[in-house]
């Protein structure tokens, strides 16, 4: 782990007197191929959940990435401020609150609960905001006035659209990529009755009408509520500013949503980019296709934990690329047991080696190389591995 030193003058105005070296406890870390200079605070979002349904293993492994991100900015000497929101302004979380006869606010929270459960089991710390989508509409209203402002949104019938034409072109996707995922996600669906109100079809909405069953809020615009893209924008800046340094996320919210997200943050603020650098997690799959719950294709992580251990689900999520898709098998959360037992061994075994260690380091410090880390601290024992076993929170 290379430290860079730094120099300070002392007490100001003391011409007469040498300065002093001082070290300054900073790392070279890499963050999805490219170099991340470490600078405190280092501020991650983290796209959080729709509280409408129990945590499957596919949303589990991106928050599993993003705590040990965290814990390796830490390692790195930084201050770290995470915020991971709660979409609790959702209309598949509204529909779920109707079908079971309950207000949307209250399901949100109970559903909120058992994922919080959840993450204490896997280790996962609590982050240092979590706001909410219900707690934030006046920044969403204030987001669509700056945009609006800038141009780079339009109002009709009660609905505000960011405009989405140059979105495409900044992700690097061909439009029939591109209009594929925004089908998949809902933003380009057939049935939507705002269609006919938009100037391009990559547009999307900052703020809608709500109709008698949907949450609703007073706006300039009318009785309405936020988008989805537009809440994320909304909540990263009011907890973390106008700029972040990382953006964290499956790699299915890579588009439309964190494109979107970026694009309505920048236009508003003038600030870009909206995030130094972006950890999309890859996706879990189960029998042949991807865990979602729109599919009901899900492995719980609370049914896991019936029969093993948060340690060993954790090391079962990481012991790979974090941004390698793979598929779930049982017979992979026995392999992770085994592979834990033996970094638990090495570990117990006396020893200490500073080379071993920085080997370690600098493997988590070039892309979260967890397995590459593995391999060091199995081999070596001792301190590297107890220190494996600290920063992964495997304890």
């Amino acid at each position: 782990m290379a430290l860079h030193p730094a120099r300070s003058s002392g007490v100001v105005g003391t011409a007469d007197r040498t300065p002093e070296p001082v070290e300054v406890r900073t790392a070279d870390l890499r963050l999805a191929g490219r170099p991340l200079p470490v600078t405190s605070p280092a501020r991650v979002y983290v796209c959080g959940i729709t509280p409408y349904d129990v945590t499957h293993l596919g949303h589990a492994a991106t928050f599993v990435w993003a705590d040990v991100l965290g814990s390796v900015l830490r390692m790195a000497g930084a201050e770290v401020v995470t915020s991971r929101n709660v979409t609790d302004v959702d209309d598949v979380l509204t529909r779920a609150a109707d079908e079971r006869g309950r207000n949307f606010d209250e399901f949100a929270l109970a559903q909120e609960f058992s994922f919080e459960q959840d993450m204490r089991a896997l280790g996962v710390r609590p982050p240092t905001h979590a706001p909410r989508a219900r707690h934030h509409v006046t920044h969403v209203q204030q987001l669509a006035v700056a945009l609006l402002r800038a141009g780079r949104a339009y109002e009709r019938e009660g609905h505000v659209f960011s405009r989405g034409d140059g979105v495409v072109a900044a992700s690097g996707l061909t439009e029939e990529r591109a209009r594929a995922l925004a089908v998949e996600f809902g933003d380009l669906a057939g049935e939507d009755p705002a269609e006919p109100l938009r100037d391009h079809p990559f547009d999307v909405p900052v703020w809608r009408p709500s109709g008698e069953r949907d949450p609703a809020w007073p706006s300039p615009w009318g009785w309405g509520r936020p988008g989805w893209h537009a809440e994320c924008a909304a909540m990263a800046t009011a907890t973390l500013g106008r700029g972040i340094d990382v953006l964290v996320g499956g790699a299915d919210l890579a588009f439309p949503h964190h494109a979107h997200q970026a694009a309505m943050a920048e236009a508003a603020s003038g600030v870009a980019p909206f995030a130094r650098s972006r950890v999309h997690v890859g996706s879990v799959s189960q029998d042949g296709a991807k865990m979602a719950k729109s599919t009901g294709n899900l492995t719980l992580v609370s049914d896991l934990l019936r029969d093993t251990t948060g340690p060993v689900l954790r090391l079962l999520v990481l012991d790979r690329p974090w941004s390698q898709p793979w598929e779930y098998r049982p017979e992979l959360l026995e392999a992770a047991g085994t592979r834990l037992d033996a970094l638990y061994a090495a570990a117990g075994r006396p020893g200490s080696s500073r080379a071993a260690g920085s080997a370690v380091a600098d493997r988590l410090l070039d892309d979260l190389d967890v397995p590459g880390a593995l391999e060091v601290a199995l081999t070596d024992g001792g301190d590297a591995a107890r220190q494996l076993v600290r920063v992964l929170a495997l304890g």
